[in-house]
């Protein structure tokens, strides 16, 4: 006869293998019935507002006079992400409890779109908070209400990931932004993106943000464009993939432009200033290749640029120019030996100096000596 405690054991075993077989058997399956039949009426709610919502001609008319259409391709609502989660549409709608619904109480197309995106909220908290200090919202609250709003850009009902493809990003903000889009789409990095499907240039968002949106004219970004360049042309790696210099960013920061723009980020970051950054010399969307004739920075068009701030520069100006690369003998050796020079001489004067100091208070404590010892 086995031991009492070892009875107790074999006892508490079967409780656990009963339990757990109750969890299998009975309470796994009604959670999966409980999640079937969830989705199921998601389902059915969507076929019920379907019934009147796939007709192509439903419509209504809003006191604007415009004409809203109430029809919804049910091929394209299918491939939506809120429709693969299960997001039903009483989730948006959420005053339409019953058929007939009540009367629309707006006045025209923007002012639905405005009141009805709102619901983004419920679910993208942190999205839709970040949107709310963008430029977009600013110029919403200085009266354009035209100003995108979160279904602009994503879409209503056919929301669909906003990055596939990546192209779609920059495509989205070209609904409104023509005019740049069209320089961007002809740039070294809109041509990338569109005519080879580039996935390592940088689309609209990566530099201007994606919900908090901030004015690109202001003193604060100007000063920090450089390092939003540098995200990129400083990671060695990604540059000599495309047998570019990774060095741009650190030789940028030791020349006289660099330096005075470190300083005002430093200290004045608020304040404007007029030293160059990168975007002043190769251009912000219509950024081409040194070899492209349009291009800002082009041997033939340097000059041009560099008088945007240096009026009286002479032809000879742009000689000094390295291509953001370092001095060397093999690339600019005029350069290389006139640096050359200067850093030796810099030095000799330097240890001169330093020597004829050095002299002078020996001299002087000799002579306090002399003093003293007389």
């Amino acid at each position: 006869m086995a031991p009492p405690s070892a009875k107790r054991c074999y006892l508490a075993r079967v409780w656990i293998l009963l339990g757990a077989g109750l969890v299998l058997g009975f309470v796994l399956p009604m959670l999966f019935y409980v999640t079937a039949e969830a989705e199921k009426f998601n389902q059915e709610t969507e076929k019920y507002c379907l019934s009147c919502h796939s007709d192509l001609d439903l419509s209504t008319t809003l006191p604007s006079g415009e004409t809203l259409s109430l029809f919804l391709d049910p091929q394209k609502l299918e491939h939506s992400v809120h429709r693969q989660a299960g997001i039903e549409c009483v989730a948006c709608h959420t005053e339409i409890k019953t058929y007939p619904h009540p009367e629309l109480e707006y006045n025209s197309k923007r002012e639905l779109s405005r009141t009805y995106y709102q619901s983004c909220w419920k679910c993208h908290s942190a999205n839709y908070e970040k949107t709310l200090d963008s430029m977009h919202a600013q110029v919403a609250e200085e009266g354009n209400l035209d100003a995108p709003v979160c279904t602009d850009c994503h879409g209503a009902h056919f929301v669909r990931p906003p990055d596939e493809p990546r192209s779609l990003i920059s495509n989205t903000c070209g609904r409104c932004h023509t005019k740049i889009f069209d320089e961007y789409q002809e740039s070294i990095h809109g041509g990338a993106l569109f005519q080879e499907d580039n996935p390592d240039v940088p689309v609209c968002t990566d530099c201007h943000g994606v919900h908090n949106i901030q004015d690109p004219r202001t003193a604060q970004f100007r000063t920090e464009s450089p390092d939003l360049c540098a995200s990129c042309h400083a990671d060695k790696q990604l540059m000599d993939k495309y047998g570019l210099s990774a060095e741009v960013y650190d030789l940028y920061e030791l020349s006289w432009h660099g330096v005075a723009v470190t300083v005002y980020k430093a200290m004045w970051s608020t304040i404007w200033h007029e030293s160059a950054v990168c975007t002043d010399c190769h251009g912000v969307h219509n950024i081409r290749t040194s070899d492209d004739p349009k291009s800002l920075v082009n041997p033939d068009n340097l000059l041009n640029t560099c008088q945007e701030c240096h009026p009286g520069a002479g032809q000879n100006w742009t000689n000094a120019w390295t291509g953001h690369y370092k001095i060397s003998l093999e690339r600019t050796p005029f350069l290389f030996y006139v640096d050359a020079f200067y850093i030796s001489f810099t030095r000799f004067i330097l240890w001169l100096s330093i020597g004829y100091v050095a002299l002078q208070a020996f001299r002087s404590i000799v002579d306090r000596l002399r003093r003293s010892l007389s």
